[in-house]
Protein backbone atom coordinates (compact mmCIF):
# COMPACT_ATOMS: atom_id res chain seq x y z
CA UNK A 1 0.00 0.00 0.00
CA UNK A 2 1.58 3.31 -1.01
CA UNK A 3 0.94 6.56 0.85
CA UNK A 4 -1.28 7.44 3.78
CA UNK A 5 -2.10 10.19 6.24
CA UNK A 6 -1.98 9.49 9.96
CA UNK A 7 -3.78 11.83 12.34
CA UNK A 8 -3.02 11.18 15.99
CA UNK A 9 -4.06 12.74 19.26
CA UNK A 10 -3.94 12.23 22.99
CA UNK A 11 -5.03 13.98 26.11
CA UNK A 12 -5.30 13.77 29.86
CA UNK A 13 -7.92 15.22 32.13
CA UNK A 14 -6.00 16.83 34.94
CA UNK A 15 -2.50 16.46 33.45
CA UNK A 16 -1.60 14.04 34.85
CA UNK A 17 -4.96 12.39 34.99
CA UNK A 18 -7.15 9.88 33.20
CA UNK A 19 -5.77 9.80 29.67
CA UNK A 20 -6.56 8.48 26.22
CA UNK A 21 -4.92 8.23 22.82
CA UNK A 22 -6.45 8.07 19.37
CA UNK A 23 -5.46 7.82 15.73
CA UNK A 24 -7.01 7.77 12.28
CA UNK A 25 -5.16 6.31 9.30
CA UNK A 26 -6.44 7.43 5.89
CA UNK A 27 -5.42 6.58 2.35
CA UNK A 28 -4.48 9.35 -0.07
CA UNK A 29 -8.16 9.82 -1.03
CA UNK A 30 -9.20 10.38 2.59
CA UNK A 31 -10.80 6.97 3.09
CA UNK A 32 -10.28 5.66 6.62
CA UNK A 33 -8.09 2.53 6.62
CA UNK A 34 -8.02 2.06 10.39
CA UNK A 35 -8.82 4.00 13.54
CA UNK A 36 -8.66 3.48 17.24
CA UNK A 37 -8.83 5.02 20.66
CA UNK A 38 -7.67 3.54 23.94
CA UNK A 39 -7.67 4.41 27.58
CA UNK A 40 -4.17 4.82 29.03
CA UNK A 41 -4.85 5.14 32.74
CA UNK A 42 -3.23 8.00 34.61
CA UNK A 43 -0.60 9.88 32.62
CA UNK A 44 0.21 13.28 31.10
CA UNK A 45 -1.02 14.98 27.93
CA UNK A 46 2.38 14.64 26.27
CA UNK A 47 2.69 10.92 27.01
CA UNK A 48 -0.84 10.45 25.63
CA UNK A 49 0.07 12.38 22.46
CA UNK A 50 3.10 10.14 21.92
CA UNK A 51 1.04 6.99 22.58
CA UNK A 52 -1.51 7.94 19.92
CA UNK A 53 1.28 8.62 17.44
CA UNK A 54 3.07 5.37 18.24
CA UNK A 55 -0.07 3.27 17.90
CA UNK A 56 -0.94 4.85 14.56
CA UNK A 57 2.59 4.37 13.20
CA UNK A 58 2.60 0.72 14.29
CA UNK A 59 -0.70 0.10 12.50
CA UNK A 60 0.50 1.93 9.38
CA UNK A 61 3.66 -0.18 9.25
CA UNK A 62 1.69 -3.38 9.84
CA UNK A 63 -0.74 -2.75 6.97
CA UNK A 64 2.14 -2.04 4.59
CA UNK A 65 2.10 1.73 4.23
CA UNK A 66 5.33 2.84 2.55
CA UNK A 67 4.93 6.63 2.57
CA UNK A 68 3.30 8.47 5.44
CA UNK A 69 2.40 11.99 6.41
CA UNK A 70 1.72 12.37 10.11
CA UNK A 71 -0.57 15.19 11.14
CA UNK A 72 -0.57 16.06 14.82
CA UNK A 73 -2.09 19.00 16.71
CA UNK A 74 0.60 18.96 19.41
CA UNK A 75 3.17 21.53 18.37
CA UNK A 76 5.56 20.24 21.06
CA UNK A 77 5.49 16.67 19.74
CA UNK A 78 5.87 17.78 16.10
CA UNK A 79 8.83 20.03 16.94
CA UNK A 80 10.48 17.30 19.02
CA UNK A 81 10.08 14.69 16.27
CA UNK A 82 11.40 17.13 13.65
CA UNK A 83 14.45 18.02 15.77
CA UNK A 84 13.45 21.63 16.47
CA UNK A 85 13.06 21.00 20.21
CA UNK A 86 15.08 18.71 22.43
CA UNK A 87 13.29 16.00 24.36
CA UNK A 88 14.14 16.82 27.96
CA UNK A 89 11.61 14.93 30.07
CA UNK A 90 12.82 11.41 30.96
CA UNK A 91 9.33 9.91 30.47
CA UNK A 92 9.23 11.19 26.88
CA UNK A 93 12.71 10.10 25.77
CA UNK A 94 11.88 6.41 25.20
CA UNK A 95 8.62 7.32 23.45
CA UNK A 96 10.49 9.73 21.18
CA UNK A 97 13.08 7.05 20.40
CA UNK A 98 10.34 4.55 19.46
CA UNK A 99 8.66 7.11 17.18
CA UNK A 100 11.96 7.87 15.42
CA UNK A 101 12.61 4.14 14.97
CA UNK A 102 9.14 3.55 13.54
CA UNK A 103 9.45 6.50 11.16
CA UNK A 104 12.63 4.93 9.78
CA UNK A 105 10.57 1.91 8.64
CA UNK A 106 8.80 4.00 5.99
CA UNK A 107 10.29 4.84 2.59
CA UNK A 108 9.29 8.43 3.28
CA UNK A 109 7.80 10.02 6.36
CA UNK A 110 7.06 13.55 7.39
CA UNK A 111 5.46 14.97 10.52
CA UNK A 112 3.49 18.19 10.31
CA UNK A 113 1.51 20.33 12.73
CA UNK A 114 -2.20 20.84 12.11
CA UNK A 115 -4.74 22.92 13.94
CA UNK A 116 -6.95 21.16 16.45
CA UNK A 117 -10.08 21.67 14.34
CA UNK A 118 -8.48 19.54 11.59
CA UNK A 119 -7.94 16.64 13.99
CA UNK A 120 -11.46 16.12 15.30
CA UNK A 121 -11.82 12.37 14.67
CA UNK A 122 -8.57 11.35 16.41
CA UNK A 123 -9.49 13.71 19.27
CA UNK A 124 -12.99 12.21 19.51
CA UNK A 125 -11.57 8.67 19.66
CA UNK A 126 -9.14 9.62 22.45
CA UNK A 127 -11.94 11.29 24.41
CA UNK A 128 -14.39 8.44 23.89
CA UNK A 129 -11.75 5.99 25.14
CA UNK A 130 -11.26 8.19 28.22
CA UNK A 131 -15.03 8.34 28.82
CA UNK A 132 -15.42 4.56 28.48
CA UNK A 133 -12.08 3.75 30.11
CA UNK A 134 -11.59 1.26 27.33
CA UNK A 135 -11.01 0.70 23.65
CA UNK A 136 -12.93 2.17 20.70
CA UNK A 137 -12.48 2.01 16.94
CA UNK A 138 -11.77 -0.82 14.55
CA UNK A 139 -8.24 -1.82 15.61
CA UNK A 140 -7.96 -4.59 18.20
CA UNK A 141 -5.66 -4.20 21.15
CA UNK A 142 -3.49 -7.08 22.33
CA UNK A 143 -4.86 -8.89 25.37
CA UNK A 144 -1.98 -7.85 27.64
CA UNK A 145 -1.90 -4.24 26.42
CA UNK A 146 1.91 -4.42 26.32
CA UNK A 147 2.46 -4.66 22.59
CA UNK A 148 0.59 -3.54 19.53
CA UNK A 149 1.98 -6.26 17.27
CA UNK A 150 -0.66 -8.25 15.34
CA UNK A 151 -3.42 -5.69 15.69
CA UNK A 152 -5.67 -7.12 13.01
Amino acid sequence: MPGAILKSDGGARGNPGPAGAGFVLEDERGTVIASGGRYLGETTNNVAEYEGLLWGLEVAAEVGISEITVQCDSELIVKQINGQYRVKHPNLKPLYARVRSLLDRFRSARVVHIRREHNTLADALANEAMDLRGHVGDVRLPADGASTDSLF
